[in-house]
């Protein structure tokens, strides 16, 4: 370990060095445009003009330091919350996961030359299943070493994720698992009965409107939406066969429990039990460094986003548990929703 530091202290010396001839070098170039050449009154906004142009040139001197000598070799992305394209849905949650934006970070990190590495930090009780696999596949193509960190929870939509790393780490006590797919619809057949509302069906399509809440399931509805479960269902099993090398049959007999740590290392859904320091060891190791130094890639928030989602979290301590009985979700069969759980 001792070559490793000595290693970054040398580029901490390098990159103080850019910055210190930087500085100095623009404040000789201010000096002689504000004070030597001028001969009246500029000379004393001259002396503020060359302490301006020294930070402005220090500030210069320092990005160009951090992107010569780089001060990390892995990218860090976390995942967390639950998993939906845009990190809200029917009932606002406070800290839902924008996809489009893990994926986004996860590929500026496959084209940063200086990030070797992907540390993918998982905590999540899952979500949709396409967004989920929108994230694998972006893990996946990552050009280097790749390793899953469960912390907390790794379940359904996460573990989907942790499919398409090169290997998944978790504590002894964090929850992993839960293989499944879940179709959930709200049945307000009889409450609409009740106060009077009645439904009129206007569809072309027998199966066009599947699923919504103001009338009962038919036995070929119900057929046919466990039909859309189960091929979901296949698919998952299929990709963590196939990512986690192991048997579709120990898969599909986890029945989509969820187990601690220890026993999901000890019937392979875990590759290794260890701490976040356990795991930029094995990243150092496929590396082939003596340690990693990481940086964390997130999406910068915008004051709008920041926001919404304070707005999300008020909505969310008033409303949590209370869902609209006639409300669709963009994707979903009408009003039946699927999520990986």
């Amino acid at each position: 370990m001792a070559s490793g530091r000595s290693a970054d202290s040398g580029g901490r010396g390098r990159r103080l060095a850019i910055v210190f001839i930087g500085t100095v070098l623009t404040v000789a170039v201010a000096w002689w445009l504000f004070l030597v050449y001028p001969t009246s009154l500029v000379e004393l906004l001259g002396i503020l003009l060359v302490l301006l142009a020294g930070v402005i040139g220090a500030r210069a001197a320092a990005r160009v330091a951090a992107q010569r000598f780089p001060s990390y070799d892995v990218a860090e992305v976390a995942v967390e919350g639950p998993i939906r394209r845009d990190g809200g849905g029917s009932i606002p949650s406070p800290a839902g996961t924008s996809t489009d934006d893990i994926v986004t970070q996860i590929d500026r990190a496959n084209d940063d030359e200086n990030a070797n590495g992907l540390l993918l930090r998982l905590n999540t009780p899952g979500g949709e299943v396409v967004p989920s696999e929108d994230i694998r596949l972006a893990a996946e193509r990552f050009d280097g070493p790749t390793v899953a960190y469960a912390t907390d929870v790794c379940a359904s939509g996460g573990y989907w994720i942790a499919s398409g790393c090169d290997e998944l780490f978790a504590r002894e006590a964090s929850l992993v698992g839960s293989i499944g797919v879940i179709g959930s619809r709200v049945n307000a057949a009889e409450l609409a009965e009740r106060v009077g509302l009645s439904y009129e069906r206007l569809a072309a399509g027998k199966y066009k409107d599947a699923g919504i809440p103001l009338k009962e399931l038919d036995g070929d509805e119900r057929d046919y939406l466990q039909g859309i479960i189960d091929g979901m269902y296949d698919d998952f099993v299929e990709r963590v066969t196939t990512g986690r090398d192991l048997d579709p049959e120990t898969v599909r007999e986890t029945e989509a429990r969820v187990y601690l740590g220890d026993d999901a290392e000890r019937i392979g859904l875990v590759d290794e039990l260890g701490t976040r320091e356990d795991v930029e060891a094995r990243l150092a190791e496929r590396l082939g460094v003596p340690e990693v130094s990481v940086r964390e890639f997130e999406p910068s928030q915008p004051l709008r986003r920041r926001l919404n989602l304070g707005a999300r979290g008020i909505a969310y301590s008033f409303g949590a548990g209370i869902a609209s009985v006639v409300g669709d979700e963009k994707g979903d069969v009408e009003g039946f929703e699927f999520r990986a759980r």
